[in-house]
């Protein structure tokens, strides 16, 4: 009995290891919690519009923001070809794209990423949790190579720390 409890667990956990390794390469999801969160549209602090175009660069390709603040990017495709807009760390984009080279069709579907076909316009809304930088790029066959990347610099917001003088004073 324990012997075909084992053969049957094997594949179960076969089964979720490549899962777990396709979530992080097709998905980009390895380091989500690096960047922030998808967001809530109904707590979303602002839009920004990012402007796609076919000499592989987006217009607003630097953009400033708060730790905490949920942002709508409103990605729209001036261009003729389809672009993407992918969120991630600059490892991650990377390694994204070189999948991508050896797929080229493949869609997107998570919430750190959209991909916009020509004249079209898509949204990512975003939650920046972590001070520090967030890359974006488009991911699709040579369009990273030809320089399609951005960066969201997210400024730290400070917290009172405990000790601050509004501590409360137990008698």
């Amino acid at each position: 009995m324990k012997s075909r409890n084992i053969l049957l667990a094997i594949p179960a956990a076969l089964l979720a290891m490549t899962a777990m390794a396709a979530g992080e390469h097709a998905g980009g999801h390895g380091g989500v919690d690096e960047i922030g969160r998808p967001g809530v549209a109904s707590r979303v602090t602002r839009t920004v519009h990012v402007d796609m175009t076919d000499d592989m660069r987006f217009h607003t390709s630097k953009i400033a923001v708060k730790q905490g603040e949920t942002i709508r990017f409103v990605a729209k495709n001036s261009g003729k070809i389809k672009h993407e807009m992918v969120l991630g760390t600059a490892k991650e984009l990377k390694e994204h794209y070189e999948v991508m080279k050896k797929n080229p069709e493949m869609e997107h579907a998570d919430a750190n990423m959209v991909t916009v076909a020509p004249g079209k316009s898509g949204e990512i809304i975003w939650q920046f949790t972590k001070a520090g930088k967030v890359d974006f790029a488009c991911l699709q066959p040579g369009h990273y190579d030809a320089g399609m990347k951005g960066m969201v610099n997210v400024a730290a917001t400070t917290i009172p720390a405990k000790g601050d003088g509004h501590a409360e004073h137990k008698h």
